[in-house]
């Protein structure tokens, strides 16, 4: 019985050390979460075993899209030995309620987080994670919380691919986000047991009744066209073009995000559909005195190389249990055409000037102001421009060789001479275009590309503007006497070197279809648009008033020690 009695007592000698990570861990399933006005939401529990001291935060992840391991990360978090609450927003994955998007989540957000430190497995301390949508129910209630309630607030943030006002990419600069804003719809009342299977043959093959419903006029009978009914949010959002209006006001909580003091943590990708907004919301934190981390790589929405589960891991763990720093700055960042990684000390680098390239008529693009003339091009969207490449939420996005593209009779091109030393753009260029279209509403779509000596046009980066339409009316620019209004066109903004022998090229057309819904042309609205206006551009070259291209340009580039892909 003594060798038994040792074993035994060595047995739970065992029991009581911590072990090392992946570490058990057990699972409660369906949590009831009671929200504010009497709705419970569902949630599910993970409690990693044997994970030791100093304990490590409890993770709280808000997600509309279930529960599942493959967008939580719920297991992995677990396995390092965190205490984990995964949560389906409400109306969705179980929860009561209706689901509307983003306009609950601050509320339901406070509420689940009252709720958490008054339980018995809550391990001192409140982090948050995820990614897209789940980065947003994040910002939802971050600002907020750590002004009114910092008692509640979140301790750290975690946040990939996102931002904290969905309007401002539903509506970008007046252009509306079409093949983003009826996928996403199609994807969302394709949730549950008949719609797991349509989505599993939808991955398989291209989704021919999103294509047909993509190029549906007007834009109001997509979503009956792609699901066989009207989607109650998707017909709000085209209701409302204007992101002044009190249905897009409620639910942007941009202006809090300065009022954030806890640490946070960003990731992103140079083609994620977020990323402006995402370096805008940096750059609030750092304006504030609170500088995040940031990740920015070659990937775009959900990119399977992100390191963003990992760098979290690590970010936290460095915060709440004091381990060694993994990185030596606060900014890591992938510069493409280079394939090379950067550590900086924020972003954009020090160092960065704004460097100006003017089009002239001759198709030359070149720091010296043209002499004047004008460029035309002809836009039928009955035959829109297509979208080429660029910001997606598929696999599509990245660059792409735009060569056929710039063919098109209604796209211009403008190409600089061969370089003779290397351009690094760091940063979100600008085109100033003096511009002037015989329909009452027109898009201006702005494209730079990398020319490389085998003739390949590479994409690097875009943006859209809208003049003339409902949603723009406010922030048109007048028209000068002769019908010209100069329109500031902010691009995505990019980390890229041109190298010697290479060109940059600048592509102006009036469309990217369907990632940007058509212009009609009429200058009507554009859920009830029906009609079409084929129009006649024309961008001036006029001295006085050159059309431009302001690219940020990194001066104090070197060769990085560390390359790859990463």
């Amino acid at each position: 019985m003594t060798g038994v009695r040792r074993r035994l007592a060595g047995l739970l000698r065992r029991a009581r050390r911590p072990t090392r990570p992946p570490y058990p861990f057990t699972v409660r399933r369906r949590l009831r979460v009671p929200m504010d006005d009497g709705v419970e939401l569902v949630a599910d529990l993970y409690q990693p075993v044997g994970a030791g001291e100093p304990p490590l935060p409890t993770i709280v992840v808000r997600s509309p899209y279930g529960r599942h391991a493959s967008l939580t990360h719920a297991p992995a978090l677990a396995g390092a030995g965190f205490t984990v609450l995964v949560q389906s927003c409400r109306g969705t994955g179980g929860s009561g309620g209706t689901f509307r998007p983003q306009l609950d989540e601050e509320c339901d957000g406070m509420a689940t987080h009252r709720w958490v430190r008054r339980q018995p497995w809550f391990t001192g301390a409140v982090a948050t994670y995820g990614e897209s949508y789940l980065g947003y129910t994040q910002w939802a209630v971050a600002g907020r919380m750590c002004r009114d309630d910092p008692g509640n607030a979140p301790d750290a943030l975690c946040l990939n691919v996102t931002m904290a006002d969905f309007g401002a990419v539903t509506w970008t600069n007046g252009a509306f986000w079409l093949g983003g804003s009826l996928g996403w719809s199609r994807r969302m009342v394709l949730r549950g047991p008949r719609g797991a299977l349509i989505r599993a043959r939808l991955a398989r093959r291209p989704d021919r009744k999103l294509a047909e419903a993509l190029d549906v006029l007007p834009l109001s009978g997509g979503d009956t066209a792609v699901a066989g009914h009207p989607i109650g949010w998707y017909q709000d959002w085209l209701a409302h073009e204007k992101l002044t209006d009190d249905y897009w006001t409620r639910q942007s909580h941009t202006a809090s995000v300065p009022d954030v003091t806890a640490p946070v943590y960003l990731a992103t990708g140079w083609y994620d559909i977020f990323l402006p907004w995402q370096l805008r919301n940096y750059a609030q934190l750092v304006a504030a005195a609170r500088p995040p981390r940031l990740t920015i790589g070659p990937w775009g929405h959900g990119g399977e190389r992100s390191p963003f589960l990992a760098e979290s891991i690590a970010f936290l763990k460095e915060h709440f249990a004091g381990a060694p720093a993994t990185r030596p700055a606060p900014v890591r960042a992938f510069l493409t055409g280079a394939d090379q990684w950067h550590d900086l000390p924020v972003w954009p680098p020090p160092g960065t000037a704004t460097r100006r390239w003017y089009l002239h008529p001759s198709g030359l693009l070149d720091p010296a102001i043209p002499a004047g003339g004008t460029t035309r091009y002809s836009y039928d969207p009955d035959r829109p421009t297509p979208a080429l490449g660029g910001p997606d939420m598929g696999p599509s996005c990245g660059p792409v060789d735009t060569r056929a593209h710039d063919r098109r009779p209604d796209v211009v091109v403008f190409r600089s001479p061969p370089l003779a030393h290397p351009v690094v753009l760091a940063g979100e260029p600008v085109a100033r275009v003096r511009f002037r279209s015989t329909a009452a509403s027109a898009d201006v779509f702005v494209r730079i590309c990398d020319v490389h000596p085998d003739g390949r046009s590479m994409s690097v980066c875009d943006g859209i503007r809208r003049i003339g339409s409902v949603g723009t009316a406010a922030t048109d620019p007048p028209p000068d006497g002769d019908g010209f209004v100069t329109l500031d066109v902010p691009l995505w903004p990019a980390f890229h070197r041109f190298a010697p022998g290479h060109r940059i090229a600048v592509q102006v057309s009036s469309g990217a279809h369907p990632r940007y819904a058509r212009n009609p042309g009429t200058g009507e609205p554009a859920a009830t648009a029906a009609t079409t206006v084929r129009a006649e551009q024309e961008i001036s070259h006029d001295p006085a008033h050159p059309s431009r291209i302001d690219l940020p340009v990194w001066d104090g580039w070197a060769p990085a020690t560390g390359g790859g892909r990463g």
